[in-house]
């Protein structure tokens, strides 16, 4: 039975980071003193929900942590630094901060070390998030113990609902753009200057014309997507934002 550790101090351990090709120790107490810290641990780097799921919607949601009083999110797993860095370059891992727990030193403090033998994994950590709050966790959303790899409780909606249940969230953006478009180079420009963040899916090296053409109905670039809707290129785009002044990310 894995237990909740809510109104205890997170563990004391030093965690071996490496940063610009040299080693840097990073200890509890430099990430979580002084701080309202979000983490949430994940059995994998580059395993198939931590990447498609739990870290990105903690990306996107990052800023409106920010809004709500939060100074840090964190994602540990059981992996090595090197793992870790490269999973971070990846995933353009912009506002979460990956730290390695190679040792499983921290995830055995919170007792959330398991055994994932039959994947061949060794030791790794079992899926939750926690509220950390200048070192004493306030809250924990543990994930159900049963087979497999259950993802209901850790992600970042839950958290984002326990934290501020009628926060905002952020409008999806997607734009699909081309190399060398100076229409695109306009479009991300006034994106940039709202503070808006957005996914760009590139012509030619993520997406072909003809799939481009059947999902915007067109083979020009930009094409920009918010929340699902096509807005269209550059121009459109530019009457959208003036149209909604408020909306930024």
């Amino acid at each position: 039975m894995l237990k909740n550790r809510e109104g205890e101090r997170v563990p004391n351990v030093t965690f071996h980071t490496r940063s610009n090709d040299q080693w840097v120790d990073i200890t509890t107490s430099e990430l979580f003193s002084g701080k309202k810290v979000i983490v949430f641990s994940l059995p994998g780097a580059f395993t198939p929900t931590c990447s498609s799921s739990h870290l990105p919607r903690y990306e996107e949601l990052a800023g409106v942590f920010k809004q709500n009083g939060i100074d840090e999110i964190i994602c540990i797993s059981v992996n090595d630094t090197f793992v870790m860095n490269e999973w971070g370059k990846e995933q353009n891992a912009k506002h979460v901060r990956l730290i390695p727990d190679g040792n499983g030193d921290f995830t055995e403090g919170m007792g959330m070390l398991v055994d994932k033998d039959n994947l061949g994994f060794g030791k790794r950590s079992w899926r939750y998030s926690m509220l950390v709050e200048y070192s004493i966790i306030k809250k924990m959303f543990i994930e159900p113990e049963v087979e497999g790899d259950p993802y209901e409780v850790s992600d970042a909606d839950t958290m984002l609902n326990y934290i501020n249940p009628s926060a905002a969230k952020p409008k999806l953006v997607t734009m699909f753009s081309k190399v060398g478009c100076p229409y695109c180079t306009r479009a991300k420009a006034a994106l940039k200057d709202r503070g808006i963040d957005y996914e760009e899916i590139v012509l030619g090296k993520d997406i072909t014309s003809r799939s481009l053409r059947a999902v915007a109905g067109a083979t020009t670039t930009p094409q920009v997507f918010i929340d699902g809707q096509l807005i269209g290129g550059s121009e459109a785009l530019d009457e959208y934002l003036r149209n909604n002044p408020n909306f930024a990310a």
